[in-house]
């Protein structure tokens, strides 16, 4: 390993273990209430990469528990700001022409600095306001060697976080994968042309044009957007904005992105949507969330199957969506979706939030072994920023009061869109042709169970575990009793002090009574060491 490799482990090493997650490099798990704290502030003190991978990870809230995830959301970018002489020349190597050359003016404080990039006003020399967005030189090499660390200490150490089933090499391939797409602008630049295509029929949605002729891996430039957030209610009442209006508009444009696009905003904060000439203007296409066709499909159904109550086409999507990760009991499934409909469904519109709806489906899912795409975990974030948004500047608008009536209208005709009239015909004729021996079939189930020839196969299923605790049980039972039988034997061979003695005490009682100290205190540790005491 590099000696800067080096050098960098040891202070992760040491941070880690400073607060608390000595775990990460050893095999005592820690179990801290404080860990989540702790490991917001480790990655804090460990600079850009692991702050990074802290905010990717508070997206997952399929894999962290939720107090992992509200204290990784409170992650900031705290770094220094670029020295501009480094900007210019990285400015070089991308272009072989200076900054002054490129553009008319550019501001030299960038009015944005993040852990990957900073970002800069400028005019281009037609007189365009733009904005450019440089990413930090260097930034990327060092990036790579975080994680080639954190990969290295991983592979070493088999454990998981706390209260998680996430597996860390997992994450840690995972992370790898996002950051080298954040790495490289081009596909931000590619996000926002695709996002600008499929929305170029909204008349309420705008996004900033691309300036390609500065656009590389490492350096994206886009148009300037001026107007106000869309927080900034004070300000947009001012310019004659109906908020109410701004709420819809928002929530229709995000429900289009969903369910008809299959292509989304994953990070739809109030910095990141300018109203602007009364049109909604997305900005910050780094992170952007991508559903399959059938995946997108599987969710318009599931929004129908909540919203008329149909508790069996709702286990059924939520089955054909996720991956099995053991044993699914369909009918402990079928209890927790019918308690969380008939909740939900009694529950009045305007105090019911989709994000919390959502959740519930991602814990029930979990709680039955399923693991449900991570495509839906940003999805879910997503709904939950917009959610927020629209509480600031439309506090009487719920999600969910749209949702239900849009995806009812948008899928009027999803029930004939699969209908094939030859499979109709083929499934008719099968019918028929069963029905006609089912009189036969009767009389011979009849004839079955009056000769008493009738068989009835039952087939257990999950009971290797319950029956892995019971002969554990038993064997420390016997285990239990036999140390007794020493004690008592030993007991009665002192009393009567025969056999060969030491210091006139009989060596067999003393040894029995030491044999059943040493089988005693390895039955108890046994036991507090399972946990189970």
């Amino acid at each position: 390993m590099h000696k800067n490799s080096v050098t960098r482990l040891r202070q992760i090493v040491k941070v880690f273990v400073t607060y608390g997650f000595g775990f990460f490099v050893g095999s005592k798990l820690n179990k801290n209430q404080n860990s989540p704290v702790n490991l917001r502030k480790a990655f804090e003190e460990l600079g850009p990469t692991f702050i990074k991978i802290g905010q990717i990870l508070s997206t997952r809230a399929d894999t962290l528990p939720d107090a992992y995830i509200e204290e990784l959301s409170k992650l900031q970018d705290s770094v220094p700001i670029e020295d501009f002489t480094n900007i210019d020349k990285f400015f070089i190597s991308e272009f072989h022409k200076t900054i002054s050359d490129s553009f008319l003016f550019f501001d030299k404080d960038p009015i944005g600095s993040a852990s990957m990039a900073q970002v800069h006003d400028a005019i281009l020399n037609d007189g365009r306001f733009v904005i450019v967005k440089i990413q930090r030189p260097n930034i990327a090499e060092a990036m790579h060697m975080d994680l080639s660390i954190l990969s290295r200490i991983v592979r070493l150490t088999k454990t998981r976080l706390p209260d998680t089933v996430i597996d860390l090499k997992d994450a840690i391939d995972e992370l790898l994968k996002s950051i080298e797409q954040e790495l490289n602008f081009k596909n931000e630049a590619t996000n926002l042309v695709k996002f600008k295509n499929l929305n170029k029929n909204v008349s309420y949605i705008s996004s900033p044009y691309i300036v390609e002729e500065f656009c590389t891996k490492k350096i994206i430039t886009m148009e300037k957007i001026v107007g106000f957030k869309i927080d900034d209610a004070e300000n947009l009442v001012k310019n004659d904005y109906i908020l109410e209006d701004i709420g819809k508009k928002l929530a229709l444009s995000y429900f289009k992105q969903i369910f008809e696009d299959g292509f989304f905003h994953a990070d739809p904060h109030p910095g990141n949507i300018i109203i602007r000439e009364n049109q909604i203007c997305y900005i910050d296409f780094g992170m952007m969330g991508s559903l399959s066709s059938s995946l997108k499909n599987s969710l318009n159904k599931a929004i129908l199957a909540i919203a008329y109550g149909d508790v069996n086409m709702l286990v059924s999507i939520l089955m054909s969506m996720g991956i099995r990760q053991g044993y699914i009991n369909r009918n402990s499934l079928y209890e927790d979706v019918d308690y969380m409909l008939s909740m939900y469904l009694s529950t009045s519109l305007k105090n019911l939030k989709i994000s919390l709806m959502f959740k519930d489906i991602f814990d029930i899912t979990k709680r039955n072994n399923i693991q449900l795409p991570k495509e839906l975990t940003i999805l879910v974030r997503g709904v939950v920023i917009t959610e927020g948004v629209l509480s600031k500047i439309s506090p009487d608008l719920a999600l969910v009061d749209m949702i239900i009536p849009y995806i009812k209208s948008h899928n009027k005709n999803l029930i004939f869109e699969n209908f094939n009239l030859d499979e109709l015909l083929l499934h008719s004729f099968k019918f028929l042709r069963d029905s006609s021996s089912a009189p036969s079939k009767f009389i011979e189930l009849s004839d079955s169970l009056i000769s008493g020839r009738a068989k009835i196969q039952l087939n257990h299923k999950n009971l290797d575990q319950p029956i892995k605790n019971l002969h554990r049980m038993v064997n420390r039972m016997v285990f239990a009793i036999i140390i007794s039988s020493m004690i008592v034997g030993s007991s009665l061979i002192l009393r009567t002090n025969i056999g060969p003695k030491i210091y006139d005490m009989s060596i067999i009682g003393v040894s029995g009574f030491i044999i059943a100290a040493l089988m005693g205190f390895y039955l108890m540790i046994s036991i507090l060491k399972s946990g189970t005491l």
